[in-house]
């Protein structure tokens, strides 16, 4: 999931309604739609491509694109709409009069001889069951550090397939009323959740490092251990478990699949809904069709890891926001939140279901600054500049209906190597020093998000 800035929307979003009618002829009857149930190619066929047109702005072809099906990434516009399809894909849209010009591979090269450890693919990203592990070990070798609680089940699980517990640690030097799924105890809480879209790898990996810097630096690093002696640090390593199964079914050569794996009759990666447009805050229906990247679901929070979360947010934070969309919570909201996904370098801050600024801007705004201080990514809220909005996420839903501030971090770049859903593993210690003290700064803010109350 990634957006653009401010500075693009204004202009974009006025061309929409003039490029409808140039449109509909380039992209007519009888176009094969990506992800669907009769169109679906192999994944190993998808690459990334910039699609331009003669006659219509970008922001009129994405928006069409992404009407019927396309999997619009809104990358940079420099070089036109960014798409992730098959090459099938990319020639039909050339005969409907479209550019379409090739960006690069979906997978960077991994050795045909490679062997994944145990619980890693694709290098050395971990499968959810790595991750599952990991939490175990972490939680049992540290018993005054950390709590591992189970906060939902996956699709799969409540359909009696297999499937996952979803998982949250609780990190703090625990005391007595700590790490409870309530809002009695007396310590605020940073949650960072990761691979909500199972194909952003990065955002896993972060979370798994994030855990293992905390518990080992305690008492030896003084801001980790100031922070973990006064803040409950929540982590959800891997919030969509059963598409990250998916994803990690091609230990080399990655499955792109983004939702979870409710079966909707959609073939390959248009499996599934998209749990970052299925929340109980303006859940929007027309956010996707059924096969689509976007799909939200038959109705808000319909899925099963949805209302996990959920539920487990509503237990841990305070309500101290009134319920209409632009009152702003009150100066003594304590708590930050962070979701991680990729690509794109932006800190996003709420909202993200419209343009209009929230109540608390001021104060959101200036976490979101102290953040890019670190990881020197684009400060943005809003549809992002392509009429690209996100109603249904997560972050605008604990701010809309919490008060607590809710930000996404989109991890990685537009272009190289360490561009893209699959980065190489190598990449992931450049992103993890970028976004290490901005972790850091969103969880010092949440003994007291809002100082201005603005």
């Amino acid at each position: 999931m990634t957006r653009f800035a401010y500075s693009r929307r204004s202009r974009l979003r006025r061309s929409l309604a003039a490029v409808t009618a140039v449109l509909l002829p380039l992209l007519g009857a009888g176009l094969a739609l990506p992800g669907g149930a009769s169109a679906a190619l192999p994944d190993t066929e998808q690459a990334y491509y910039d699609v331009t047109s003669p006659s219509a702005t970008t922001a009129g072809l994405a928006a069409d694109l992404t009407r019927r099906g396309y999997d619009v990434l809104e990358g940079s516009l420099n070089s036109g709409v960014p798409i992730l399809a098959t090459a099938a894909d990319a020639q039909r849209l050339r005969h409907r009069g479209l550019s379409v010009r090739y960006a690069g591979p979906l997978h960077q090269p991994v050795a045909a001889s490679f062997r994944a450890a145990a619980g890693t693919y694709y290098g050395g990203y971990h499968t959810a069951a790595g991750h599952e592990a990991h939490n175990q070990q972490v939680a049992t070798a540290h018993p005054d550090l950390v709590v591992l609680r189970s906060i939902g089940q996956s699709w799969l699980k409540t359909q009696n397939r297999g499937g996952h517990d979803i998982q949250a640690l609780c990190i703090t030097k625990i005391k007595a009323g700590d790490c409870a799924i309530s809002t009695n105890g007396t310590k605020p809480k940073f949650t960072l959740m990761a691979q909500m879209h199972a194909r952003e790898l990065a955002t896993g990996e972060l979370a798994y490092m994030w855990i293992d810097y905390l518990v080992n630096n305690y008492g030896t690093n003084a801001d980790v251990t100031r922070l973990m002696d006064t803040t409950e640090l929540w982590v959800i390593p891997i919030a969509n478990p059963d598409g990250v199964d998916i994803v990690s079914s091609n230990s080399t050569r990655p499955v792109s699949q983004r939702k979870n794996a409710h079966d909707n009759g959609c073939s390959g990666t248009g499996r599934g809904v998209d749990l970052n447009r299925n929340s109980s805050y303006h859940w929007d229906v027309n956010q996707g069709t059924t096969c689509s990247q976007t799909y939200p679901g038959t109705s808000a929070a319909s899925e099963p890891e949805t209302q996990g979360i959920q539920n487990f947010l509503a237990g841990i934070y305070r309500d101290t926001k009134p319920s209409a969309d632009f009152s702003p919570a009150t100066t003594d909201t304590t708590g930050t939140f962070l979701t991680l996904h990729s690509y794109g370098e932006l800190n996003i801050y709420p909202y993200g279901w419209t343009n209009s600024l929230a109540p608390n801007n001021d104060d959101l705004r200036t976490i979101a600054t102290a953040m890019s201080q670190s990881n020197h990514y684009e400060v943005v809220h809003g549809d992002g500049g392509l009429n690209y909005f996100a109603p249904g996420a997560t972050d605008d839903w604990i701010y809309g209906t919490r008060g607590v501030p809710g930000y996404t971090i989109e991890v990685g770049p537009s272009s190289s190597g360490c561009s893209g859903f699959f980065p190489r593993y190598s990449c992931m210690s450049g992103f993890w020093n970028l976004n290490r003290p901005a972790f850091m700064a969103l969880a010092s803010a949440a003994a007291r998000p809002y100082p201005t109350g603005h």
